[in-house]
């Protein structure tokens, strides 16, 4: 009895683990979409889908923001778990502002309003991982 109970966990771990696809990308190697973007979105913004979560269809994505653009206030349902990759960048929790750079993680709670502002200098590029599906819910300012 043992030995099956053991035998059934072991499979079914496995199969968990198994759910994804093994991964190892460099920032140069993305393969990006179509450049996006209006509605509060910059203009210009690029994204490259990652994988997907297939127990709450969160989503881990890398985004990549224009030089001089500005992502406008916003929240999601979801939390939002973010890495920059290349900055700098200057982020508004709440009404906390915040500047970036490259190597800096940031916790996203769902509700919380947010702004993404990308100076002249360069373009951004982050890394987002959601705990849920994605939604965008702009506020007007």
């Amino acid at each position: 009895m043992i030995r099956v109970l053991f035998f059934l966990l072991s499979t079914a771990v496995s199969a968990a683990l198994a759910q994804s696809d093994p991964l190892a990308i460099n920032l140069d190697e993305v393969n990006w979409g179509n450049a996006g973007g209006g509605n509060g979105v910059p203009v210009g913004t690029r994204t490259a889908r990652q994988g997907i979560d297939p127990d709450t269809g969160g989503i881990t994505y890398f985004a990549l923001f224009p030089a001089g653009t500005r992502f406008d206030r916003h929240w999601h349902s979801h939390d939002e778990f973010v890495s920059v990759q290349q900055g700098p960048v200057t982020l508004t929790l709440g009404e906390e502002r915040h500047t970036l750079h490259a190597g800096a993680y940031i916790v996203i709670p769902g509700g919380m309003e947010h702004v993404w502002e990308i100076p002249d200098s360069g373009d951004v590029i982050i890394l987002v991982r959601r705990a849920g599906p994605a939604d965008f819910h702009f506020v007007e300012e």
